[in-house]
Protein backbone atom coordinates (compact mmCIF):
# COMPACT_ATOMS: atom_id res chain seq x y z
CA UNK A 1 0.00 0.00 0.00
CA UNK A 2 2.78 2.30 1.12
CA UNK A 3 4.45 1.96 -2.16
CA UNK A 4 1.17 3.00 -4.14
CA UNK A 5 0.66 5.72 -2.30
CA UNK A 6 4.77 6.95 -3.07
CA UNK A 7 3.57 6.62 -6.88
CA UNK A 8 0.43 8.12 -6.46
CA UNK A 9 2.31 11.34 -4.76
CA UNK A 10 5.10 11.03 -7.40
CA UNK A 11 2.57 11.59 -10.01
CA UNK A 12 0.62 14.17 -8.46
CA UNK A 13 4.01 16.06 -8.23
CA UNK A 14 4.88 15.50 -11.71
CA UNK A 15 2.07 16.87 -12.79
CA UNK A 16 1.42 19.78 -10.26
CA UNK A 17 4.60 21.07 -12.05
CA UNK A 18 4.09 20.21 -15.67
CA UNK A 19 0.33 22.34 -15.10
CA UNK A 20 2.14 25.18 -12.78
CA UNK A 21 4.47 25.43 -15.88
CA UNK A 22 7.86 25.52 -12.99
CA UNK A 23 10.52 22.99 -14.02
CA UNK A 24 10.99 19.85 -11.39
CA UNK A 25 14.08 17.77 -10.97
CA UNK A 26 14.48 15.17 -13.05
CA UNK A 27 17.17 12.80 -10.99
CA UNK A 28 17.72 9.46 -13.60
CA UNK A 29 21.07 9.16 -13.02
CA UNK A 30 22.88 8.92 -16.35
CA UNK A 31 23.60 12.06 -17.86
CA UNK A 32 25.49 10.66 -20.75
CA UNK A 33 23.11 9.38 -23.01
CA UNK A 34 25.60 6.36 -24.46
CA UNK A 35 25.56 5.35 -20.67
CA UNK A 36 21.90 5.87 -20.49
CA UNK A 37 21.40 4.06 -23.53
CA UNK A 38 23.64 0.84 -22.45
CA UNK A 39 22.80 0.74 -18.62
CA UNK A 40 19.16 1.64 -18.85
CA UNK A 41 17.74 1.98 -15.57
CA UNK A 42 19.04 -0.61 -12.62
CA UNK A 43 17.06 -2.36 -10.76
CA UNK A 44 17.96 0.13 -7.65
CA UNK A 45 16.70 3.03 -9.47
CA UNK A 46 13.20 1.27 -10.62
CA UNK A 47 9.97 1.63 -8.50
CA UNK A 48 10.20 -1.35 -5.97
CA UNK A 49 6.92 -2.82 -7.67
CA UNK A 50 6.94 -6.93 -6.78
CA UNK A 51 8.71 -9.01 -9.35
CA UNK A 52 6.24 -12.14 -9.85
CA UNK A 53 3.87 -11.28 -12.06
CA UNK A 54 0.85 -13.97 -13.41
CA UNK A 55 2.31 -13.92 -16.99
CA UNK A 56 0.86 -16.71 -19.63
CA UNK A 57 2.63 -17.88 -22.67
CA UNK A 58 0.52 -18.87 -25.48
CA UNK A 59 1.38 -19.22 -29.63
CA UNK A 60 -1.02 -18.53 -32.62
CA UNK A 61 -0.66 -20.11 -36.10
CA UNK A 62 -1.14 -17.11 -38.07
CA UNK A 63 -0.84 -18.84 -41.48
CA UNK A 64 -1.97 -22.35 -41.53
CA UNK A 65 -0.65 -23.24 -44.92
CA UNK A 66 2.92 -21.50 -44.43
CA UNK A 67 5.74 -23.99 -45.34
CA UNK A 68 8.63 -23.24 -42.95
CA UNK A 69 12.39 -23.95 -44.02
CA UNK A 70 13.31 -26.89 -42.31
CA UNK A 71 16.45 -24.75 -40.73
CA UNK A 72 14.27 -22.21 -39.39
CA UNK A 73 11.86 -24.96 -37.57
CA UNK A 74 12.28 -23.61 -33.86
CA UNK A 75 10.59 -20.31 -35.12
CA UNK A 76 7.02 -22.00 -36.20
CA UNK A 77 4.03 -20.62 -34.49
CA UNK A 78 3.91 -16.92 -33.09
CA UNK A 79 5.15 -16.79 -29.57
CA UNK A 80 3.53 -13.88 -27.52
CA UNK A 81 2.37 -13.19 -23.26
CA UNK A 82 -0.35 -12.07 -21.59
CA UNK A 83 -1.67 -11.16 -18.10
CA UNK A 84 -5.26 -11.27 -17.47
CA UNK A 85 -6.99 -9.00 -14.28
CA UNK A 86 -9.60 -10.61 -11.84
CA UNK A 87 -12.49 -8.42 -13.06
CA UNK A 88 -12.98 -6.40 -16.03
CA UNK A 89 -10.27 -3.93 -16.78
CA UNK A 90 -8.91 -2.05 -20.00
CA UNK A 91 -6.13 -4.45 -22.03
CA UNK A 92 -2.97 -2.93 -23.58
CA UNK A 93 -1.06 -4.04 -25.89
CA UNK A 94 2.75 -3.69 -25.96
CA UNK A 95 4.65 -4.31 -28.70
CA UNK A 96 9.03 -4.50 -28.57
CA UNK A 97 11.62 -2.47 -30.28
CA UNK A 98 14.04 -3.27 -32.84
CA UNK A 99 15.02 -6.51 -33.11
CA UNK A 100 13.45 -7.95 -29.75
CA UNK A 101 10.93 -10.06 -28.48
CA UNK A 102 7.58 -10.16 -26.02
CA UNK A 103 10.22 -11.28 -23.39
CA UNK A 104 13.25 -8.97 -23.85
CA UNK A 105 13.98 -6.82 -20.60
CA UNK A 106 12.39 -3.63 -21.40
CA UNK A 107 9.20 -5.56 -22.37
CA UNK A 108 9.31 -7.19 -19.01
CA UNK A 109 9.62 -3.31 -16.94
CA UNK A 110 6.16 -2.63 -19.02
CA UNK A 111 4.42 -5.52 -18.26
CA UNK A 112 4.91 -5.11 -14.70
CA UNK A 113 3.79 -1.60 -14.34
CA UNK A 114 1.00 -1.76 -16.25
CA UNK A 115 -0.14 -4.85 -14.88
CA UNK A 116 0.31 -3.33 -11.11
CA UNK A 117 -1.63 -0.43 -12.27
CA UNK A 118 -4.87 -2.67 -13.11
CA UNK A 119 -4.36 -3.39 -17.42
CA UNK A 120 -4.94 -6.35 -19.04
CA UNK A 121 -1.37 -6.87 -20.95
CA UNK A 122 -0.88 -8.52 -24.36
CA UNK A 123 3.11 -8.29 -25.24
CA UNK A 124 3.99 -8.49 -29.02
CA UNK A 125 7.81 -8.97 -30.41
CA UNK A 126 8.81 -7.02 -33.15
CA UNK A 127 8.09 -7.65 -37.11
CA UNK A 128 12.21 -7.50 -37.16
CA UNK A 129 12.46 -10.42 -34.35
CA UNK A 130 12.98 -14.04 -36.49
CA UNK A 131 10.07 -15.19 -34.65
CA UNK A 132 7.47 -12.72 -36.43
CA UNK A 133 9.07 -12.91 -39.45
CA UNK A 134 8.65 -16.60 -39.81
CA UNK A 135 5.20 -16.65 -38.43
CA UNK A 136 3.72 -13.66 -38.93
CA UNK A 137 4.84 -11.28 -41.66
CA UNK A 138 3.22 -11.41 -45.23
CA UNK A 139 6.10 -10.47 -46.91
CA UNK A 140 9.29 -11.72 -44.79
CA UNK A 141 10.89 -8.40 -45.92
CA UNK A 142 10.67 -6.46 -42.44
CA UNK A 143 11.31 -2.31 -41.91
CA UNK A 144 7.92 -1.36 -43.90
CA UNK A 145 6.08 0.51 -41.49
CA UNK A 146 3.04 0.39 -42.74
CA UNK A 147 3.11 -3.28 -44.06
CA UNK A 148 4.48 -4.66 -40.80
CA UNK A 149 1.57 -2.67 -38.62
CA UNK A 150 -1.04 -4.32 -40.69
CA UNK A 151 0.73 -7.80 -40.32
CA UNK A 152 0.87 -6.52 -36.21
CA UNK A 153 -2.91 -5.44 -36.50
CA UNK A 154 -3.83 -8.74 -37.69
CA UNK A 155 -1.78 -10.87 -35.14
CA UNK A 156 -3.74 -8.37 -32.93
CA UNK A 157 -7.01 -9.27 -33.71
CA UNK A 158 -6.30 -13.42 -33.77
CA UNK A 159 -4.93 -13.13 -30.55
CA UNK A 160 -7.82 -11.41 -29.20
CA UNK A 161 -10.04 -13.29 -30.34
CA UNK A 162 -8.42 -16.32 -28.76
CA UNK A 163 -8.85 -14.86 -25.32
CA UNK A 164 -11.26 -12.14 -25.46
CA UNK A 165 -13.54 -15.14 -23.38
CA UNK A 166 -11.16 -15.21 -20.76
CA UNK A 167 -10.97 -11.18 -20.54
CA UNK A 168 -13.38 -9.03 -19.43
CA UNK A 169 -12.13 -5.63 -21.22
CA UNK A 170 -13.79 -2.02 -20.83
CA UNK A 171 -11.27 -0.25 -23.39
CA UNK A 172 -8.27 -1.22 -25.29
CA UNK A 173 -5.13 0.75 -25.05
CA UNK A 174 -1.60 0.88 -27.56
CA UNK A 175 1.70 1.34 -27.07
CA UNK A 176 5.17 0.29 -28.20
CA UNK A 177 8.52 1.56 -27.47
CA UNK A 178 11.53 2.74 -30.42
CA UNK A 179 10.30 0.70 -33.62
CA UNK A 180 7.32 -0.62 -31.90
CA UNK A 181 6.19 3.20 -30.91
CA UNK A 182 6.43 3.88 -35.13
CA UNK A 183 4.27 1.31 -35.46
CA UNK A 184 1.80 2.15 -32.56
CA UNK A 185 1.11 5.30 -34.53
CA UNK A 186 0.50 3.45 -38.04
CA UNK A 187 -1.65 0.66 -36.39
CA UNK A 188 -3.81 3.21 -35.02
CA UNK A 189 -3.92 5.50 -38.06
CA UNK A 190 -5.45 1.64 -39.54
CA UNK A 191 -7.76 1.59 -36.71
CA UNK A 192 -9.37 4.67 -37.32
CA UNK A 193 -10.50 3.08 -40.83
CA UNK A 194 -11.18 -0.74 -39.30
CA UNK A 195 -12.45 -0.20 -35.74
CA UNK A 196 -11.40 -3.61 -34.60
CA UNK A 197 -10.66 -2.24 -31.51
CA UNK A 198 -11.18 1.58 -31.56
CA UNK A 199 -8.48 2.60 -29.22
CA UNK A 200 -9.00 4.90 -26.77
CA UNK A 201 -5.02 5.93 -26.20
CA UNK A 202 -1.93 5.16 -28.02
CA UNK A 203 1.59 6.29 -26.65
CA UNK A 204 4.36 6.12 -28.20
CA UNK A 205 7.59 5.74 -26.63
CA UNK A 206 11.27 7.36 -28.65
CA UNK A 207 9.85 6.55 -31.42
CA UNK A 208 12.59 7.09 -34.62
CA UNK A 209 10.86 10.62 -36.90
CA UNK A 210 12.70 8.43 -39.57
CA UNK A 211 13.74 4.61 -39.26
CA UNK A 212 15.91 5.02 -42.87
CA UNK A 213 17.78 8.24 -40.71
CA UNK A 214 18.72 6.57 -37.54
CA UNK A 215 19.47 3.00 -38.77
CA UNK A 216 21.88 5.05 -40.81
CA UNK A 217 23.08 6.54 -37.23
CA UNK A 218 22.83 3.14 -35.30
CA UNK A 219 25.28 1.64 -38.27
CA UNK A 220 27.99 4.23 -38.47
CA UNK A 221 28.04 4.04 -34.57
CA UNK A 222 29.31 1.03 -35.09
CA UNK A 223 31.39 1.26 -38.37
CA UNK A 224 33.06 4.70 -37.42
CA UNK A 225 33.76 4.00 -33.76
CA UNK A 226 35.91 -0.24 -34.03
CA UNK A 227 39.23 0.31 -32.90
CA UNK A 228 41.28 0.10 -35.50
CA UNK A 229 38.95 0.92 -38.45
CA UNK A 230 36.80 -1.58 -39.69
CA UNK A 231 39.42 -4.06 -41.00
CA UNK A 232 39.70 -4.89 -37.47
CA UNK A 233 35.94 -5.60 -37.69
CA UNK A 234 36.25 -9.20 -36.87
CA UNK A 235 38.36 -8.65 -34.11
CA UNK A 236 36.18 -6.31 -32.57
CA UNK A 237 33.51 -8.12 -33.25
CA UNK A 238 34.81 -11.20 -31.31
CA UNK A 239 36.15 -9.55 -28.22
CA UNK A 240 32.20 -7.95 -27.58
CA UNK A 241 31.04 -11.89 -28.19
CA UNK A 242 33.32 -13.09 -25.53
CA UNK A 243 32.60 -10.30 -23.33
CA UNK A 244 28.96 -11.29 -22.78
CA UNK A 245 29.70 -14.97 -23.20
CA UNK A 246 31.44 -13.93 -20.04
CA UNK A 247 28.60 -13.12 -18.01
CA UNK A 248 27.21 -16.72 -18.44
CA UNK A 249 30.57 -18.41 -17.67
CA UNK A 250 30.10 -16.16 -14.01
CA UNK A 251 27.11 -17.74 -13.21
CA UNK A 252 24.63 -14.56 -14.47
CA UNK A 253 21.18 -15.77 -15.92
CA UNK A 254 21.28 -13.00 -18.88
CA UNK A 255 19.34 -12.98 -22.15
CA UNK A 256 20.74 -12.25 -25.72
CA UNK A 257 18.84 -8.80 -26.13
CA UNK A 258 18.77 -5.98 -23.44
CA UNK A 259 20.95 -7.39 -21.18
CA UNK A 260 23.32 -7.80 -24.21
CA UNK A 261 24.52 -4.04 -23.89
CA UNK A 262 24.64 -4.19 -20.12
CA UNK A 263 26.75 -7.36 -19.47
CA UNK A 264 28.83 -6.66 -22.32
CA UNK A 265 29.75 -3.27 -20.68
CA UNK A 266 29.63 -4.43 -17.38
CA UNK A 267 32.67 -6.96 -17.74
CA UNK A 268 34.74 -4.77 -20.68
CA UNK A 269 33.72 -1.23 -19.02
CA UNK A 270 34.09 0.98 -22.39
CA UNK A 271 35.97 4.06 -21.31
CA UNK A 272 34.72 6.38 -23.68
CA UNK A 273 31.34 7.83 -25.87
CA UNK A 274 32.91 6.39 -29.14
CA UNK A 275 33.46 2.66 -26.98
CA UNK A 276 29.96 3.01 -26.11
CA UNK A 277 28.75 4.01 -29.35
CA UNK A 278 30.58 0.91 -31.16
CA UNK A 279 29.16 -1.20 -28.43
CA UNK A 280 25.46 0.18 -29.34
CA UNK A 281 26.56 -0.90 -32.75
CA UNK A 282 27.24 -4.04 -32.08
CA UNK A 283 23.86 -4.90 -30.39
CA UNK A 284 21.91 -3.48 -33.36
CA UNK A 285 24.22 -5.18 -35.81
CA UNK A 286 23.10 -8.63 -33.99
CA UNK A 287 19.67 -7.75 -34.47
CA UNK A 288 20.00 -6.90 -38.16
CA UNK A 289 22.35 -10.52 -38.41
CA UNK A 290 19.35 -12.39 -37.04
CA UNK A 291 16.44 -10.24 -39.22
CA UNK A 292 18.74 -10.46 -42.73
CA UNK A 293 19.36 -14.48 -42.32
CA UNK A 294 15.80 -15.00 -41.28
CA UNK A 295 14.60 -12.85 -44.35
CA UNK A 296 17.29 -14.30 -47.00
CA UNK A 297 15.92 -17.63 -46.25
CA UNK A 298 12.25 -17.04 -45.62
CA UNK A 299 12.48 -15.36 -49.36
CA UNK A 300 14.59 -17.29 -51.55
CA UNK A 301 16.18 -13.81 -52.35
CA UNK A 302 19.78 -15.44 -52.85
CA UNK A 303 21.29 -12.47 -51.10
CA UNK A 304 24.01 -14.34 -48.98
CA UNK A 305 22.48 -18.14 -49.00
CA UNK A 306 21.86 -19.58 -52.19
CA UNK A 307 17.93 -18.86 -53.33
CA UNK A 308 17.41 -22.83 -54.59
CA UNK A 309 19.26 -24.46 -51.75
CA UNK A 310 17.96 -26.19 -49.39
CA UNK A 311 19.36 -25.66 -45.41
CA UNK A 312 18.34 -28.40 -42.83
CA UNK A 313 18.12 -28.14 -38.96
CA UNK A 314 21.35 -29.85 -38.62
CA UNK A 315 23.46 -27.78 -41.47
CA UNK A 316 26.65 -25.92 -39.96
CA UNK A 317 25.90 -22.15 -40.72
CA UNK A 318 29.32 -20.70 -39.46
CA UNK A 319 30.46 -19.36 -43.10
CA UNK A 320 27.08 -17.60 -43.95
CA UNK A 321 27.04 -16.35 -40.10
CA UNK A 322 30.60 -14.80 -40.72
CA UNK A 323 28.91 -12.90 -43.75
CA UNK A 324 25.68 -11.70 -42.13
CA UNK A 325 27.93 -10.30 -39.47
CA UNK A 326 29.01 -8.09 -41.75
CA UNK A 327 25.90 -6.64 -43.13
CA UNK A 328 24.63 -3.52 -42.38
CA UNK A 329 21.04 -2.42 -42.10
CA UNK A 330 21.48 -0.46 -45.81
CA UNK A 331 23.09 -3.69 -47.18
CA UNK A 332 19.88 -4.95 -46.13
CA UNK A 333 17.91 -2.23 -47.73
CA UNK A 334 19.73 -1.99 -50.86
CA UNK A 335 19.89 -5.90 -51.54
CA UNK A 336 16.68 -7.37 -50.14
CA UNK A 337 14.64 -4.36 -49.15
CA UNK A 338 14.45 -1.91 -51.83
CA UNK A 339 14.05 -4.63 -54.74
CA UNK A 340 11.85 -6.35 -53.14
CA UNK A 341 9.23 -3.24 -52.51
CA UNK A 342 10.16 -1.87 -56.25
CA UNK A 343 9.71 -5.47 -57.67
CA UNK A 344 5.83 -5.10 -55.47
CA UNK A 345 5.51 -1.95 -57.32
CA UNK A 346 7.51 -0.88 -60.33
CA UNK A 347 8.73 2.81 -60.91
CA UNK A 348 9.01 3.03 -56.89
CA UNK A 349 11.85 5.56 -56.26
CA UNK A 350 14.28 4.67 -53.17
CA UNK A 351 13.30 8.91 -51.68
CA UNK A 352 9.66 7.60 -51.77
CA UNK A 353 10.18 4.33 -49.94
CA UNK A 354 12.82 5.80 -47.09
CA UNK A 355 9.85 8.63 -46.65
CA UNK A 356 7.37 6.08 -46.25
CA UNK A 357 9.82 4.28 -43.50
CA UNK A 358 8.96 7.60 -41.73
CA UNK A 359 6.40 9.22 -39.09
CA UNK A 360 6.30 12.42 -41.30
CA UNK A 361 4.30 10.43 -43.57
CA UNK A 362 1.41 10.43 -41.55
CA UNK A 363 2.48 13.94 -39.79
CA UNK A 364 -1.79 15.21 -40.61
CA UNK A 365 -2.59 12.25 -38.38
CA UNK A 366 -0.34 12.47 -35.84
CA UNK A 367 -0.92 16.43 -35.52
CA UNK A 368 -4.82 16.16 -34.88
CA UNK A 369 -5.42 12.59 -33.36
CA UNK A 370 -5.94 13.54 -29.90
CA UNK A 371 -5.70 10.24 -28.61
CA UNK A 372 -1.90 10.30 -29.27
CA UNK A 373 0.46 10.99 -26.98
CA UNK A 374 4.32 10.73 -26.92
CA UNK A 375 7.43 10.46 -24.51
CA UNK A 376 10.53 10.82 -25.46
CA UNK A 377 14.16 12.25 -24.56
CA UNK A 378 15.52 15.50 -26.01
CA UNK A 379 19.11 13.53 -25.96
CA UNK A 380 18.18 10.39 -28.02
CA UNK A 381 21.17 9.27 -29.94
CA UNK A 382 18.89 8.07 -32.83
CA UNK A 383 17.99 10.94 -33.74
CA UNK A 384 19.18 13.59 -36.53
CA UNK A 385 19.63 17.20 -35.46
CA UNK A 386 16.40 18.77 -35.40
CA UNK A 387 14.03 15.93 -34.77
CA UNK A 388 13.12 16.14 -31.43
CA UNK A 389 12.26 19.06 -32.36
CA UNK A 390 10.25 18.32 -35.49
CA UNK A 391 8.12 15.86 -32.73
CA UNK A 392 7.82 18.67 -30.29
CA UNK A 393 5.84 20.98 -33.05
CA UNK A 394 3.78 18.02 -34.29
CA UNK A 395 2.96 16.47 -30.84
CA UNK A 396 2.31 20.19 -29.09
CA UNK A 397 1.20 19.45 -25.58
CA UNK A 398 0.74 15.95 -26.09
CA UNK A 399 4.26 15.95 -26.12
CA UNK A 400 6.48 14.49 -22.57
CA UNK A 401 10.01 15.01 -23.72
CA UNK A 402 12.53 13.98 -20.88
CA UNK A 403 15.52 16.10 -20.79
CA UNK A 404 17.83 13.15 -20.60
CA UNK A 405 18.01 9.42 -21.04
CA UNK A 406 19.37 8.35 -24.51
CA UNK A 407 17.43 5.85 -26.33
CA UNK A 408 14.70 4.03 -24.11
CA UNK A 409 17.57 4.26 -20.99
CA UNK A 410 15.11 5.70 -18.86
CA UNK A 411 12.20 3.33 -19.46
CA UNK A 412 11.49 2.14 -16.36
CA UNK A 413 12.83 5.10 -14.07
CA UNK A 414 9.91 5.72 -11.56
CA UNK A 415 9.03 9.41 -13.18
CA UNK A 416 9.41 8.05 -17.06
CA UNK A 417 6.79 4.79 -15.49
CA UNK A 418 4.02 7.97 -13.68
CA UNK A 419 4.21 9.60 -17.16
CA UNK A 420 2.84 6.18 -19.17
CA UNK A 421 0.28 5.30 -17.14
CA UNK A 422 -1.03 8.70 -15.61
CA UNK A 423 -1.54 9.07 -20.01
CA UNK A 424 -3.65 5.99 -20.23
CA UNK A 425 -5.60 6.80 -17.05
CA UNK A 426 -5.75 10.97 -17.67
CA UNK A 427 -8.34 9.38 -20.49
CA UNK A 428 -10.38 7.42 -18.15
CA UNK A 429 -11.31 11.19 -16.58
CA UNK A 430 -12.16 12.32 -19.76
Amino acid sequence: MLKKLNRLLGVCVCLLFLCSGLTYAYDYPFADPYIATVLSTPPEFQDALPGKIPLKFDKITVFPDREIPDILWYLKGLSYSYLRQKGPAPLIFLIAGTGASFQSQKMKNLQRAFYHAGYHVISLSSPTHPNFIVSASTSGVPGHLEEDSVDLYRVMQQIWQKLQKKMEVTDFYLTGYSLGAAESAFIAKLDEKKRAFNFRKVLLINPPVSLYNSVVILDKMLEQNIPGGLNNFNAFYEKVLSAFTEAYVNGEAVEFNDHFLYNTYKYRKPKSDANLAALIGVDFRLSTENMVFVSDVMTRAGYVIPGNLELGRYNSMTDYSKVYARLSFIDYFEGIFLPHFQKQEPGLEETDLIQNMSLSHIEDYLRTSPKLGLIHNADDIILHPGEIDYLRDVFGSRAHIFPHGGHCGNMAYPDNTAAMIEFFQASNKN
